[in-house]
């Protein structure tokens, strides 16, 4: 758990365990009970599915975020996938506008959105 930007955060280690399910995401959900606000997640530790919203995964680990009012903080380079799917930069458009889940390419970029 760190502070960034006066907000509590579990910053999730690059090297853990991948997000593959829902059930993992919701790992991460209940890790958060020890008072963090926010969620960040490495980009390489999400299953390639997360990227490909045909699956539908994203939008089920966005939505778990969401229904228990936790934001989640996508971190990392992410380029190649927006690259090959105009679906997928419309997502993180969408979604860096509003205030849930957030796409950044690191954790400086993380702070500064947090402090506003």
């Amino acid at each position: 758990m760190r502070e960034l930007g006066g907000t509590q955060v579990l910053v999730c280690d690059p090297d853990g365990p991948p997000v593959a399910t829902v059930d993992d995401a919701l790992d991460l959900i209940g890790a958060v009970f020890l008072g963090a606000e926010v969620v960040a997640v490495p980009a390489s530790r999400f299953d390639e599915r997360f990227f490909q919203l045909g699956t539908r995964f994203a939008g089920e680990v966005m939505q778990k975020f969401v229904n228990y009012r936790l934001r989640l903080a996508i971190v990392g380079d992410i380029t190649r996938h927006v690259e090959t799917s105009s679906a997928l930069r419309a997502l993180v458009q969408e979604s860096n506008g509003a205030g849930h889940v957030w796409f950044v390419p690191d954790l400086e970029a993380l702070t500064a959105r947090l402090r506003g």
